[in-house]
Parts: structure tokens; sequence; C-alpha cells
């Protein structure tokens, strides 16, 4: 995990050494455009030289920043040191490791806030999204795909596999519009509110309340992700269950006399269950941090996938950088998580043998 996590910070770090835009062409390009407006931020002393330097002749010609023309270099130096780009891109790496071994996520560039604590904030949207969909899903998807497995074939497995693949070729986010124009007031029916995760009065509910106010406003957002996370799992799992029921250990205990149930739940359903746990962390992963960049957009939901998209375009790179940090974390941690479920499940893994 150690090194697939520094592989994946390196790699990200160096390829926004490559972004153009940064945060100090961002800045210059405000004092170029807004003035005083921009030089506000850096309080008296900074701003008043840069003021100053606006139009004030080639002294920043030769800047390697964009739009730098006119500024003095002193000032492009101070801004460098504001960002921390006043080090050697080795060295900030090696800061940022050595932050990061601590969660010391560091402080946005426009937020003037900590990176830790934006996470925070914005993690119950995500993992609202990414726990009930993946759950309700898990807990469809799998009954259906063993019972279309048992009755393969059958009119039952046909008209479910459309109506999977029909939900599947729906994106998310137009399934989320759509239900907004049925359910939210958009043309038709105002059954369900529109934006956020409670309503505004959240202090004066009671914790039933509460709970209930937050269930209705998951109902559309969940309901969008969910319609095409069907497909996948239910043909996998189908697919999966096939595949052991043809199998020469199910036969033999048909031959002893078991019942049906006790065949499957009892002896094919461990087997089968394998490659469907396989796929539990990406699922999870997929929902909790990219499937529910849209759907957050869509339904004013602020969470992690709305805040990471929002950093890249800003070039706030601590935010970048932190939010990738924590989602290569949790990543890593539900792979190993898996791992240790197929230990659990499979009797047949055994590590400690693997050295004899």
């Amino acid at each position: 995990m150690l090194p697939t996590l520094l592989g994946i910070l390196l790699l990200s770090f160096v390829i926004i050494q490559f972004v153009p835009g940064g945060p100090v062409e961002r800045m210059i390009a405000q004092l170029q455009g807004h003035g005083t407006e921009a030089t506000a931020r850096f309080g008296g002393g900074a701003g008043g030289d840069a003021g100053a330097s606006m139009g004030g002749g080639a002294a920043g010609s030769a800047s390697k920043y964009r739009g730098a023309q006119g500024l003095d270099p002193e000032f492009i130096a101070e801004l460098e040191a504001l960002y921390g780009f006043d080090k050697p891109a080795y060295e900030r790496f090696w800061i940022m490791l050595k932050n990061y071994a601590s969660f010391d996520l560091g402080t946005s560039y426009y937020r003037d806030i900590g990176v830790a604590e934006l996470v925070i904030e914005k993690m119950p949207v995500s993992i609202s999204l990414g726990l009930w969909s993946t759950l309700i899903i898990y807990l469809i998807s799998i009954p259906l795909g063993i019972k279309k497995a048992v009755r393969d074939g059958s009119a039952f497995d046909v008209w479910t596999s459309a109506a999977v693949f029909i939900g599947y070729a729906i994106p998310s986010f137009m399934f989320a519009i759509l239900l907004i124009v049925l359910f939210a007031g958009g043309r038709y029916l105002d059954l369900f509110p529109l934006r956020g995760l409670i309503s505004d009065n959240w202090q004066d509910m009671s914790f039933i309340e509460l709970a209930l106010d937050y269930m209705w406003h998951m109902v559309l957002p969940v309901a969008a992700m969910v319609i095409s996370g069907f497909a996948s799992l239910t043909l996998l799992t189908k697919n999966s269950f096939l595949d052991e029921i043809g199998k020469q250990y199910v036969l033999t205990a048909k031959a002893k006399g078991l019942g049906e149930r006790q065949v499957l739940y009892g002896h094919v359903f461990r087997n089968a269950m394998i490659i469907v746990i396989a796929g539990f962390p990406a699922a999870f992963v997929h929902i909790f941090f990219t499937g529910s960049l849209l759907i957050e957009v869509i339904f004013s939901l602020d969470g992690l996938g709305l805040l990471s998209y929002e950093s890249v375009i800003n070039r706030d790179y601590p935010v970048v950088l932190g939010t990738l940090y924590i989602f290569a974390l949790i990543s890593l941690v539900m792979h190993l998580i898996r791992d240790l479920v197929y230990v659990m499940v499979d009797p047949r893994i055994d590590f400690s043998s693997r050295g004899a």
C-alpha cells in the first residue's frame, strides 16, 4: 500500500508541475485585470508594491509566467513565496510527504481554510451518496442475480435483463433530471426537495424528524445513482452462480438428496460470492468519489466530488493533492478489506502456506 500511495502522489505531483495557469499566474492575471481588488489579498505591503509595479516597464519581461510583463521581479518572488513555489520541486514534494504522514494536508489557496477541514466538511455528503447507493445496489442486485441464475432462460430472466440494460443505458445525470422534472417541482409533482441534505430549520427538529428529513432529501439523488448501477453487478452475480451451479460438487450435493435452497445457499453461495466481493471496493470508490460529481451539481450537494472538480478548475493545488491523497488512501484500505474478506469467505486461501 505504501509504495502504491507514494507512486500516486509522485505521479500527480509531477503532472501538476507541467499544468499551465497555476496560482501564481492566476494572481498575476487578477493583478493585471483588477488591480486593487486583487492586491487586497496581500495586505498593504505586497499590495502596494504590486500597485507600484503595474505598468513599470519591462522589469518582468523575462519572467517565466505569462502576463508578468511590467511587474517587479521582487513582487513575483513574493508571490512564489506565498504559494510555496520559491523552493525546488523535490523539496516541496518532500515537505508534502512529511506533512501528509501526520495528515497535515495544508491550506487552500483561495478559501483560507485547511484542506483537512474542507474534506471533513464535505465528507458527509459523499459518504451519504456512496454508502446508501452501494448498499441498495448490492441488496437488490445479488438476490436478483441469484434468481436469474436459477431461472436462466425463462421469461423472468429475459424481462429482467431488458429492464436492467435499459436502466444501465440511461446516464445517472439524465435520470436525475427526469426525477427532478417528475417529482421535485420541475413540471409535475413537488414531492421531494431539490437541494441539500437537510432542511434549513434542522435545528428545531427532533432526532426522529431530522432522520426522516435526511431520508426525504436522499431519495432522488440516491435513486439517480442506483438506477445505472444494477446491470454489471446483477449480471456478474448471475454468471458467477451459473458457473458454480454446473460444477461437480453441486451435482454430488444434489445426488445426496439435498434441497435446492440447501445446495444454493449452503454450497454455491460462498464460492460464487468471491468474485462479487472482489468488485465491492471498486464499486464503492467509484460511486463515492467519481459517480457522485454530476449528482452533487444537479442536486446542489456540496460534497467531495464537487470540491475536487472545483479545486482542479481553480488550480487549488493543496486541495487537489489533499483530496487525491484521501481518495487513494480510502481506495487502498478498501482493497485491503477486500483481501481480508477473501480469506473469511474462501477457506482455501492460506497465505501462511505460500512460503512452503
